[in-house]
């Protein structure tokens, strides 16, 4: 995928002013571990771990906190729970090592680790109460660090997580007030990269943090003028990007420039917009390949799909809405290599309401007819035992595609019934697994059966 002259110059490329020895490819350098795929990951954390275990005492807390970043890179591109636990424990280790007066810095490096793993373990699995855990530790982060540039990144990773856990921007005013917060630490993270390249990634992803925030509350309050500075402030996180030496970030940043633009295309109706933004998403699969970074794949699937469904929306196209459909299919296989990740409860989720969509505007009820027929003969082939949360995700989807066939006036009572009795069966597994996400996700789709409910009807309901 990469130039190789390219990569030995990256890798050769050692700072020094490291106060511990290199390990491995990368030496803890974020911006080469993107360089490596998900084998030459795996084996630079083993060599990490192996070196942990021979380093002298003084410099094992930062050795692990190289550790601590490796594993959370697998864990981010990967969603395996195995990688983010050796992560959490590596950067609680860290921290019991160091003396929180005499390295005040390196503290709350250990400390914002904590808190970038437990903040991640929250978006992969959908538990609030690592956001909660997150927040405790940014804040002690924070007092430690000061000034420094591990205060900074504290916090803008704060104010992002008080602004997704808070209460939410009633208008553009309090939007734009909320995103201020930001403003000091950002520039700071960019004064950082101005004068060390290895700052390029904290500043890129300080300014993606504050665009993110920005189009989630455009989004929600379809300002388009709220959209434009979201695309301005991505322009500003990529502009001092190389998608050959930063090619994961690239393509993160990428990805959701591309969903802004279509999103901003359907608050103002302009097919152009859409289709522009369409157009952007294609690009990020020339830089991100599925054995590099699949759980980074199957998010931009899930994100091109969203746009051609968009697309579809404005236009009526069917070929829209079938490559929509190709693209969350593409999604889902590679999300289920780990079933417990509440991105794919959504994904699996947006596929049934896309093809209800589709089978809408054809007015075509056996689209949803070969949906069920090809989900029955999933169920039937795998053993729940074996897979519960995979068989539990795939009642949420009948259940879209039940929903979708009452909408279209194929025996609507019965079929929300039968759709009320899958989500209750997916229901009892997301909770007894403790996946507070993928539970909320499937309480939604009860919520929205029972409101279509005609007055008087109560069957299908849980107690």
């Amino acid at each position: 995928m990469f130039e190789f002259a390219r990569e030995l110059k990256r890798i050769f490329r050692v700072d020094s002013r490291l106060s511990t020895p290199r390990v491995g490819l990368a030496g803890g350098d974020p911006a080469l571990l993107e360089l490596l795929n998900l084998a030459l990951l795996k084996a630079e954390g083993e060599a990490v771990d192996a070196a942990v275990l021979h380093a002298a005492v003084a410099q094992r807390p930062a050795q692990r906190l190289i550790q601590s970043a490796v594993w959370r890179e697998m864990a981010r591109r990967t969603g395996s729970p195995e990688a983010l636990r050796k992560a959490a424990s590596a950067a609680e280790l860290a921290l019991t090592g160091i003396d929180r007066r005499a390295q005040a810095e390196l503290w709350a490096q250990a400390r914002g680790q904590q808190a970038e793993c437990a903040m991640l373990g929250a978006e992969l699995f959908g538990d609030d109460g690592l956001n909660a855990a997150a927040d405790l530790a940014l804040a002690e982060a924070r007092t430690a660090a000061g000034g420094s540039v591990a205060g900074a990144i504290a916090v803008v990773a704060q104010a992002l997580l008080e602004a997704r856990t808070g209460a939410a921007a009633v208008d553009a005013a309090q939007a734009r007030k909320a995103v201020a917060r930001f403003d000091g630490a950002v520039t700071a993270l960019d004064a950082w990269a101005r004068h060390r390249g290895s700052g390029r990634l904290p500043a890129a992803w300080a300014h993606a943090a504050r665009a993110d925030l920005l189009g989630d509350y455009a989004v929600r309050l379809g300002d388009a003028q709220l959209f434009d500075q979201a695309l301005t402030e991505l322009g500003s996180a990529l502009g001092p990007l190389d998608p050959a030496y930063e090619p994961l970030t690239w393509a993160r940043l990428t990805a959701v420039r591309g969903r802004l633009m279509t999103q901003l295309g359907q608050v103002t109706q302009d097919v152009t917009m859409v289709a522009d933004g369409v157009d952007l998403m294609t690009t990020v699969f020339g830089r991100l390949s599925p054995d590099h970074s699949p759980l980074d794949w199957a998010r931009a699937q899930r994100a091109l799909g969203l746009g051609l469904w968009a697309l579809a929306d404005l236009t009526d196209s069917g070929k829209a809405f079938e490559h929509a459909l190709t693209c969350f299919d593409r999604a889902l296989v590679l999300l289920k290599a780990e079933p417990s990740l509440t991105l794919r409860a959504t994904a699996a989720g947006e596929r049934g309401a896309c093809l209800a969509r589709h089978a809408e505007v054809c007015g075509d009820r056996g689209l949803l007819d070969g949906a069920e027929a090809a989900l029955r003969c999933e169920l039937a082939a795998e053993d729940p035992a074996r897979d519960p949360v995979g068989w539990a995700v795939r009642q949420v989807n009948l259940a879209r595609v039940y929903e979708a066939r009452a909408d279209l006036g194929c025996d609507g009572s019965a079929e929300r019934d039968r759709a009320a009795a899958a989500l209750c069966g997916a229901l009892d597994v997301f909770t007894e697994h403790g996946l507070r996400g993928l539970a909320d996700l499937t309480v939604e789709g009860l919520e929205r059966l029972r409101a279509a409910r005609p007055q008087g009807s109560s069957h299908g309901d849980r107690p």
